[in-house]
């Protein structure tokens, strides 16, 4: 018995370090990455040039919401990247609403992540889906309060989203010349009723990770329902799987790239040009290896959070934390992932939704 458990036990880390190893294909144009740059570096170097390295990290921020452009015509992807970069100014400004009440950033960001992920859903948007929503409104809920800042730092994140939204068009005006656009595949009523049941058992468990790092003590747990988010994202349940290894790995491996990193990003500049770099190599490598693409992730992230909340932190408390907040999420995430393959627990879910329907067509 021992030996086919172990045997088997051989065999499934066979399989998982086999698949750390697989490189996918993409046809996705250098163009796209170059672009996602210029969305996320440009407002952080625009800020070190005026002096302003916190609002410069707000924007590149906001500058993510570029990556939310679908493929599909112009009629169709600007209206698309418009709701989106909405939908982000909406997230930080819930985020940073939260702080007024004590423990609400909770409920606020599971709501957020149920709501988001609806809405990604049913307009069909790509991935990343809602993670980006959902890292604007942790960032802002879990910065240090700045009652006084507040609003500016919201308009700030606003010209990030104006910013993302112009290099969108530019964008999609150069390589829609190029190349033909993807044709749209609007969800089918069964579909927006899964996505339902996806969206609620979502926002539970983003909430649920959020309670339980309040409960470890984490303070600045912004990447905790991240990594919650993005391992629920997995369209089977070993995909999520995969991505949790991949998420896990590639965070250990970009701790010490940040370690390398650090000493170096001394000014302004310095982290412009690393945002910009690294930017331009994840949106590269994300569609071919997310655990090579998590490498420049962790570095990313930090710069971007920590930059954009100035506060006197140690290098290694921020590996350390950052690492425990991975850890924590996807482990978290991958509860859920098993919660919403589940036939049971979908079935629950929609007995509890199929209640509710007929009172609504009453009224």
């Amino acid at each position: 018995m021992c030996r086919i458990d172990r045997q088997r036990l051989q065999e499934f880390a066979r399989k998982e370090a086999s698949a750390l190893l697989v490189w996918q294909r993409s046809d996705r144009p250098w163009q796209l990455p170059f672009a996602a740059a210029v969305a996320s570096g440009a407002p952080v170097a625009a800020g070190a040039y005026l002096g302003l390295s916190s609002a410069g990290a707000l924007g590149a921020v906001a500058g993510l919401s570029f990556l939310y452009l679908p493929a599909t015509g112009l009629y169709h992807r600007i209206p698309v990247i418009m709701a989106c970069a909405f939908g982000m100014v909406s997230s930080y400004a819930l985020g940073l609403a939260s702080q007024v009440v004590p423990g609400a950033a909770v409920l606020v960001i599971a709501c957020l992540a149920a709501a988001t992920l609806l809405f990604c859903k049913a307009q069909a948007v790509v991935p990343p889906g809602p993670i980006f929503m959902v890292m604007a409104a942790s960032i802002a809920a879990f910065s240090p309060p700045q009652e006084s800042a507040a609003v500016q730092n919201l308009g700030y994140f606003v010209l990030g989203c104006i910013w993302a939204c112009f290099v969108a068009v530019a964008y999609s005006a150069y390589i829609l010349r190029h190349r033909a656009p993807a044709p749209l595949h609007p969800p089918s009523p069964a579909d927006l009723d899964v996505a339902l049941v996806d969206s609620i058992l979502t926002g539970l468990f983003v909430g649920v990770s959020l309670v339980l790092a309040g409960m470890l003590g984490l303070e600045k747990a912004y990447w905790v329902p991240v990594s919650c988010l993005a391992v629920m994202q997995g369209v089977t349940l070993q995909a999520s799987w995969s991505r949790n290894v991949h998420r896990i790995v590639g965070t250990v491996l970009g701790m010490g790239l940040t370690w390398l990193l650090l000493p170096f990003l001394t000014n302004s500049w310095a982290i412009a040009l690393a945002v910009t770099l690294l930017t331009f190599l994840i949106e590269t490598a994300v569609v071919r290896h997310y655990a090579f693409a998590a490498i420049f992730i962790t570095p990313l992230t930090i710069l971007l959070a920590e930059s954009s909340s100035p506060g006197p932190v140690s290098s290694a408390m921020l590996m350390q934390t950052r690492l425990i907040d991975t850890v924590v999420g996807a482990l978290i995430g991958l509860v859920g992932a098993v919660c919403l393959h589940n036939r049971k627990v979908r079935r629950i879910a929609e007995r509890g939704l199929a209640t509710i329907k007929p009172r609504r067509s009453r009224r």
